[in-house]
């Protein structure tokens, strides 16, 4: 990319121009963003994620304009349209907007009311007209009536029809217009007639208008998608008086019939053309803003989610919970792997409950079961009580787990392939175990979509919904890493550098050849060059290696640099890790080289301190209220223990137990203003809430944490 180019784009994220330029650089060089932000830091300045994920887009979206200029000025120029001023101003514009005005006048068009007239001959007595220099234009028009055009009124419609595309395409009109909406746009939604009754849900917007610029995001979702079921009839518009003025007085500058004509060109111009274009561009704009800040949310959930706590390696007793059906009981060994698998009849209406609880005692014990995993779905709150109750033979942790996605992946080719001579019960109780061995590792198999912890998900744009999930998985996978001795071809394929390809060529290799022993012997995988290789090896953890560094975010291509600070200080690498003396005697600048500087030697400080750290939390137990089961359990004032399963613009979702959420509204978060509820809670908090009001009928909870001292 040019330095134009490249400083425009510096100022679009506000980043300096050596910084994007790098960032540019290394992006074009097939590095990926978990890499250029851990591993080259002097290059970027330290740039974050976020920054580079910001250059990266504008860098994207910067491509398809340049794409776009080029079948412009190609379309100009086979029609032999395209002068040297005109062809400046499309290579000096950066504006999506303004460029596609600049275009409007050339761009191939249906047969239009103007291209109708113009067949007709007309286009002289338009320029007439828009010349205002005329006193009598109908005497003029009378000479344009001929078999196609049979009245001067008709001749007259004719030339209007013309000056009204002139004025729609004409750059400084759409902006006039486009000003009026971006100052006093109103969006009003309206109930379609006779569809009342149907559309019941939207009861709200029947019959409802806002500023546009002042409608939160939810709500602009929940209008459109009413209007996309057939249900409402929304429309954008500011009041038409100001702009139709506007361009009257930039159109007309004479009074006499020339300007009479002109009046009715401009107030055609702007009914038929002008606002129904602008008021697309608006509500488009509006839309892909709601898009925007609903995935952003989606995102953010999804992130929580996949950094929530692990419970690490421990043999665990998963329960998907069931009436008729019975509960699905799985044993995993510490990595997941199944072991055992049966159905118990605790609940109503086979209550087989003392064979149900010799069944779970005997399994704990045979199986040396360390934490037992309940799904959150049916009957689960009466399988914890039950399980609960239980004397075992050793201390269990019991904890409850979102099965959010669980059916999706127990139906999925993954599952198959992972489960093929189990059906789907199991393969839904091993995922419910799994997540809490491993959240993150067991939740990059399912469509994010499917997790559960967004608003309006089915409705935003779903090419952008998925490439922000995907970045958020990649980024939290490569944040914590893997081990490349454990990992599924799943988890391994969103590893910085590596595909879906390349990360079964791993599994495939580990198969034949046994555990890997060091990072170096990923290099003998089928299709792993030094490229990738470089990409991906930081991010990829082997606790059993003889070198600690490979269980390390420490890069191979830093290695170097550890073994002089061990050689310089007489001591090995692993001395090195574990003495905290040794590390203190370093003076980190004597070890800065044209390749390593600070930034990366800072890292290489903290991984020595603690190498291969998990940077997630530790996992809680979370009990509800013992005697809360039901929503006819609830009374107004009640203070209770919740996990926030959702969070949304307006508010977060909370589960008290009663097997329907209740909403903490945006305004009950705190005693203060709060624009953005993920400033207060995060997905599965912890919290105490207290219930405010109780609709029995339609089973809404509505919550606070207001006032409520939280642990």
């Amino acid at each position: 990319m040019d330095q134009q180019i490249i400083n425009h784009i510096s100022q679009q994220v506000g980043i300096q121009y050596v910084q994007v330029a790098n960032a540019i650089q290394l992006l074009d060089e097939g590095g990926t963003v978990p890499f250029i932000s851990r591993y080259r830091k002097e290059r970027t300045g330290s740039l974050d994620e976020v920054q580079i994920e910001a250059i990266k887009d504008a860098k994207e979206k910067m491509e398809e304009l340049l794409k776009r200029k080029e079948t412009i000025l190609k379309t100009i120029q086979e029609q032999e349209m395209l002068t040297p001023e005109l062809q400046k101003r499309i290579e000096v514009c950066f504006d999506s907007t303004e460029l596609e005005d600049i275009y409007l006048p050339y761009k191939p068009k249906r047969r239009t009311r103007a291209s109708i007239a113009r067949e007709k001959g007309l286009e002289p007595l338009a320029e007439m007209i828009t010349k205002q220099l005329e006193s009598n234009i109908e005497r003029k028009a009378q000479s344009f009536v001929s078999d196609l055009v049979e009245s001067v009124g008709d001749v007259l419609a004719g030339a209007r029809d013309i000056i009204a595309e002139w004025i729609n395409e004409n750059e400084k009109a759409r902006a006039i217009v486009r000003r009026a909406f971006d100052s006093n746009a109103i969006i009003t939604s309206k109930v379609i007639k006779g569809k009342e009754e149907e559309a019941a849900k939207y009861h709200d917007y029947f019959d409802w208008n806002e500023a546009l610029k002042k409608c939160p995001s939810h709500r602009l979702m929940a209008m459109r998608r009413g209007e996309n079921e057939g249900f409402l009839r929304v429309s954008v518009s500011p009041d038409s008086e100001e702009p139709i003025l506007r361009l009257k007085r930039f159109f007309i500058h004479s009074n006499n019939a020339c300007a009479d004509q002109l009046e009715l060109a401009v107030n055609d111009a702007y009914k038929r053309l002008l606002e129904p274009s602008i008021e697309t561009e608006f509500a488009n704009l509006s839309k892909e803003k709601a898009d925007e800040e609903a995935i952003r949310v989606f995102a953010e959930n999804l992130r929580q989610l996949l950094l929530a706590a692990p419970l690490g390696q421990k043999r665990v007793l998963a329960l998907d919970p069931g009436y008729r059906s019975g509960c699905k009981v799985v044993c995993l060994d510490a990595q997941g792997n199944l072991l055992h698998n049966e159905t118990i009849y605790p609940h109503k209406p086979q209550e087989k409950t003392k064979e149900a609880a010799r069944k779970i005692s005997s399994l704990v014990s045979s199986y040396q079961i360390e934490a037992v995993a309940i799904g959150n779905g049916t009957a689960s709150r009466e399988t914890e009580a039950f399980i609960k109750k239980l004397h075992f033979d050793r201390e269990l942790r019991v904890f409850v787990v979102s099965e959010d996605g669980a059916s999706i992946y127990s139906a999925s080719k993954i599952a198959r392939d992972e489960f093929p001579q189990y059906d789907v019960t199991v393969r839904g109780a091993v995922s419910i175990g799994r997540r809490l061995l491993d959240p993150l590792a067991e939740l990059v198999k399912i469509d994010p979509k499917s997790i559960g912890v967004g608003q309006y998900q089915h409705d935003v744009d779903q090419k952008k919904l998925k490439s922000s999930l995907d970045k958020v998985v990649e980024s939290s996978v490569n944040l914590i890493g893997v081990n490349v001795n454990t990992a599924s071809q799943h988890l391994l394929t969103y590893i910085s550098g590596l595909g879906p390809l390349l990360a079964q060529n791993i599994v495939d290799f580990r198969k034949e050849n046994g555990p890997f022993n060091a990072r170096a012997e990923l290099q003998k995988v089928p299709r792993m060059g030094a490229k990738a290789f470089e990409q991906s090896a930081g991010f990829l953890r082997i606790p059993e290696a003889e070198n600690p560094l490979d269980n390390s975010a420490v890069h191979p291509e830093s290695y170097f640099v550890v073994q002089r600070i061990a050689k310089d200080l007489n001591c090995g690498i692993q001395e090195l890790i574990s003495n905290e003396e040794f590390r203190k005697q370093i003076v980190w600048s004597n070890y800065v080289t044209n390749q390593i500087g600070l930034p990366t030697l800072k890292d290489i400080e903290k991984e020595l301190a603690k190498p291969g750290r998990d940077p997630r939390s530790a996992i809680k137990v979370f009990e509800f209220a013992p005697d809360i089961f039901k929503v006819e359990d609830l009374q107004i004032g009640m203070v209770l223990p919740g996990i926030v399963t959702n969070i949304t613009k307006f508010g977060a979702f909370v589960d008290v137990g009663v097997k329907q959420d209740g909403l903490v509204h945006v305004s009950q978060l705190a005693d203060r203003f709060i624009s953005d509820a993920s400033e207060i809670v995060k997905l599965h908090q912890h919290v105490h809430v207290k219930v405010i009001e109780l609709d029995l009928l339609r089973k809404r909870i509505q919550l606070s944490l207001k006032q409520v001292p939280q642990n």
